[in-house]
């Protein structure tokens, strides 16, 4: 890395995990109230199952609240939602359409294993929010 943007790390990762979070909730917000895109044509389990994964795993990442497990849960949906949805297309991800899966997947599996970081709900109960 630059040594000019090793002392912006925790910055930068804190940044990563909530813009993650963020997406991944909207995800949620689709699939369960139809916002801020129309709902998608699917099977009702996986609708609401997966939503209700992503409205609150997005949520618990973005703020850093027990963080390492929401992320872990996270990166198993992404990898079970591969498999069933684009898996069947094809086994490369540029070809079957799963690249938004992949890459989640790998970002909340990292997110899992680094922990919350600073600006979170974890550091705060832990009293190192800074």
């Amino acid at each position: 890395m630059a040594f000019f943007m090793r002392r912006f790390s925790a910055e930068t990762y804190a940044l990563m995990r909530i813009v993650a979070g963020l997406l991944f909730l909207c995800h949620g917000g689709q699939k369960l109230f139809g916002f801020p895109a129309p709902t998608p044509d699917a099977p009702a389990f996986i609708l609401y199952v997966a939503g209700t994964i992503e409205l609150v795993g997005g949520a618990l990442v973005a703020i850093g609240l027990f963080t390492s497990w929401a992320a872990f849960i996270c990166s198993g949906q992404m990898a079970a939602a591969y498999w069933m949805a684009h898996g069947t297309k094809g086994f490369f991800p540029l070809v079957n359409g799963g690249e938004l899966a992949v890459l989640y997947c790998f970002v909340f599996l990292f997110i899992s294993t680094s922990g919350s970081g600073i600006w979170s709900g974890d550091a705060a109960r832990r009293g190192t929010a800074c």
